[in-house]
């Protein structure tokens, strides 16, 4: 039988942080592939319109892998339940395959300029945080 310990008052504030940070996640994935009219990218760097136009089409399922995943991981991180860590675990994964993609075959720094790189290493420094976060919290009988 698993028994847990009740979490202190840091644990709280991380997992309704890392909610509030994954449905940003999800909101920009919708945004990019679902609610992006012409006009909007009429309004963006054509660099930045080409780049999205040049990436493979199995990015929108692994970036909607890493986004949805991690939504559900804080859920569940927010009601104890050990299933987060395995979620993030396929978020950091899926994390891992678009950033990297996106920063070495994509190639955004001759693009966009070495600034481009600030926002993939917030990403995957989250993402490795929530689930090490996450692994902690189940050793420390917090979640079960």
């Amino acid at each position: 039988m698993n028994t847990t310990t009740k979490p202190n008052t840091a644990f709280w504030i991380i997992a309704v942080l890392a909610i509030l940070w994954n449905i940003m996640g999800v909101y920009f994935w919708a945004s990019e592939y679902f609610l992006m009219t012409e006009e909007m990218k009429a309004a963006m760097p054509p660099e930045q319109v080409e780049l999205m136009n040049a990436a493979p089409s199995w990015n929108i399922v692994i970036y909607g892998i890493a986004v949805i995943t991690g939504l559900l991981a804080s859920v569940f991180l927010l009601m104890r339940k050990k299933i987060a860590v395995a979620l993030f675990g396929i978020s950091l994964l899926a994390v891992l395959i678009i950033q990297l993609y996106w920063t070495f075959a994509m190639d955004i720094v001759s693009v966009l300029g070495p600034q481009s790189l600030t926002m993939p290493l917030i990403v995957i420094a989250l993402a490795v945080f929530e689930y090490f976060y996450s692994k902690g919290a189940a050793r420390n009988g917090w979640i079960a």
